[in-house]
């Protein structure tokens, strides 16, 4: 196996058996809700977490500042002298730029290694599916610089489609536009959203009704596919403590493209205080975003 180890972050929405397994670097970004900020050691159960928000209560999230990022590289560079961090959508978060500052600094103290660090203009487990990739490139044998070519040339290609129950937690974040939000607002109406090429979050699609915004995604699927089909070996699925709206559409998805490889995981809670419970997202390869 080659030489070298890949970050990602919590926001990757990655299982944590997923991580240990594959022995993958983590960037925890901190969050805070009814006055107490959770981070690294002093985590907070997901499940407490959704509930917390259907109760009312509002979270504030904040990016991994240049000083955290280079703890966590330093500590990493105590295995090997080469990280790969695949980092959250820079259109969602300042931590790419903080990664990039750190990255700089610490490889100025040690001339010896190398840190790159690449946008992966990814959230959850679409930036969750991109580190998968990079997994099974680096167990092919492949040099960190073959893996971080093939990251960079398919980061477009990696298509994000998610519906949510409520479009105000995207607006509250920052997220999403007060007009887009209103459309949240509306009895019955369900938005479908994507990530384009910069990372941003983009309503696509309005839908009346759970069940077909939840069909809507697999007719996305099948529209942004294209040539890509064939490169879908698994597909990932989160969700906003709603696993059986997931199973659905893994069902759908089965059922339509005969997939059969699916990883699902629940939302965490840095891009749940934002896109909220209830939230289903569907993350494959295509033409297009």
């Amino acid at each position: 196996m080659s030489d070298f180890k890949i970050i990602t972050n919590t926001t990757a929405d990655l299982p944590l058996s997923y991580i240990e397994e594959n022995d993958l670097g983590l960037m925890i970004f901190n969050y805070t809700i009814m006055g107490e900020t959770y981070s690294r050691g002093h985590e907070l159960d997901w499940k407490e977490f959704y509930e917390l928000m259907r109760a009312g209560n509002m979270t504030t999230t904040s990016q991994v500042n240049p000083e955290e990022c280079r703890e966590y590289f330093e500590e990493y560079l105590k295995e090997t002298k080469q990280l790969l961090y695949l980092c959250f959508s820079s259109g969602l978060s300042g931590t790419y730029s903080s990664a990039c500052l750190a990255a700089q600094m610490v490889m100025e103290e040690h001339p010896d290694c190398k840190i790159a660090v690449v946008d992966t203009k990814c959230a959850s487990m679409g930036e969750g599916l991109l580190a998968h990739k990079a997994v099974q490139l680096k167990k092919a044998g492949k040099t960190m610089e073959e893996t971080i070519a093939w990251v960079e040339e398919n980061v477009p290609h990696l298509i994000h489609m998610f519906t949510v129950d409520d479009l105000n937690h995207l607006y509250r974040g920052g997220r999403v536009s007060k007009t887009a939000a209103i459309v949240g607002t509306m009895v019955g109406v369900k938005p479908v959203l994507h990530v384009d090429d910069e990372g941003h979050l983009i309503p696509i699609a309005k839908v009346r009704g759970r069940k077909k915004s939840l069909n809507a995604l697999v007719d996305f699927m099948e529209e942004r596919m294209g040539k890509y089909r064939d490169e879908n070996d698994i597909v990932f699925i989160s969700h906003g403590d709603a696993l059986e709206d997931a199973e659905f559409v893994r069902d759908e998805v089965k059922a339509r493209f005969g997939i059969d490889s699916f990883l699902i995981n629940h939302i965490g809670p840095t891009v749940g205080a934002h896109s909220g419970p209830g939230t289903i997202a569907l993350f494959f390869m295509g033409e297009v975003r």
